[in-house]
């Protein structure tokens, strides 16, 4: 995450414009797409509200450039660092049975039946996610 970060934080107003490819996603949505997942990770792992719900629409319902970004550049990028912030500091206060307890997306006789839908599992997961596309990010600023 630090380095998703750090990489966060150099892109300029004018790389967050930038496609990942011809016609795709820009840079713009994909930092807010992720915000916006992570900031869904708050409530559902039990660690308090979300902070931007406002996010939802423009980049998780719907594709990018179908509806205006909800916040200028320099706003997305600090709504990263505090949801990513405010994970962080949750994280590290959880212990290694905290880690292995249900989240708030499954119901208690679902988790009795396969209890490796866990917290922990929603960490791995969205750990994977936020690889992809920082990995997408990382090309799309080398072109």
């Amino acid at each position: 995450m630090d380095r998703v970060d750090q990489g966060v934080a150099k892109l300029s107003d004018e790389d967050l414009q930038r496609q990942v490819a011809p016609g795709r996603n820009r840079l713009m949505y994909l930092v807010g797409h992720l915000t916006a997942v992570n900031d869904r990770m708050l409530p559902m792992l039990g660690l308090g509200a979300r902070l931007h719900p406002e996010l939802d629409d423009a980049y998780i319902t719907n594709s990018d450039r179908t509806l205006p970004d909800p916040l200028p550049p320099a706003e997305l990028k600090r709504a990263w660092s505090e949801v990513s912030g405010k994970l962080t500091a949750a994280f590290e206060g959880l212990t290694p049975e905290e880690w292995l307890q249900k989240h708030d997306a499954v119901s208690e006789e679902d988790f009795s039946k396969n209890p490796l839908r866990n917290r922990l599992a929603v960490l791995m997961s969205r750990t994977n996610h936020v690889s992809f596309h920082a990995g997408q990010m990382i090309l799309a600023t080398k072109s």
